[in-house]
């Protein structure tokens, strides 16, 4: 049987690059996390403003940082997501990630398919308890793919 994929972080960045949500699942590393979404930022310009573009969503690989591998996903309204996986010597496979992207990215659209919820219509964004369910949604995704803990 193949190891689970463990996720450490995942961050939701805007079209104009504000962080929408940063979730860690590491006690203690959140500005770590914090940090490599913003630094995945420059990576995924780089590649969606190159000469050869891409329909794809999926970005691959973006950068591995001492022990974490940073994957990214841009969806076709250009809002961005960033995995951090932990680097581990067993392989990675691109399906288990990208299947993990999308499921991360409908349960995204689901949460702001809700006309009564606007995306910045407070200061705490995503944070506030409007979108709980969505928090929620994407901690489940993590225990589904990883098993791993989930902050509370």
């Amino acid at each position: 049987m193949a190891p689970l994929l463990r996720l450490n972080a995942v961050a939701f960045i805007s079209p104009h690059n504000h962080p929408i949500l940063i979730r860690t699942f590491e006690k203690g590393d959140e500005l770590k996390y914090h940090y490599v979404a913003h630094t995945s930022l420059d990576v995924i310009e780089e590649r969606t403003n190159g000469p050869t573009k891409s329909n794809d969503c999926y970005l691959g690989l973006l950068y591995a940082m001492d022990d974490i591998a940073a994957y990214g996903y841009i969806t076709p309204l250009k809002m961005k997501i960033v995995l951090a996986l932990p680097l581990t010597d067993s392989v990675v496979r691109d399906a288990e990630v990208i299947m993990t992207f999308r499921a991360l990215h409908l349960a995204y659209y689901h949460a702001s398919s809700n006309p009564f919820i606007r995306l910045h219509d407070t200061p705490a964004g995503v944070g506030s308890a409007k979108w709980k369910r969505f928090r929620r949604k994407v901690d489940e995704i993590s225990r589904a793919v990883g098993g791993g803990s989930v902050p509370s």
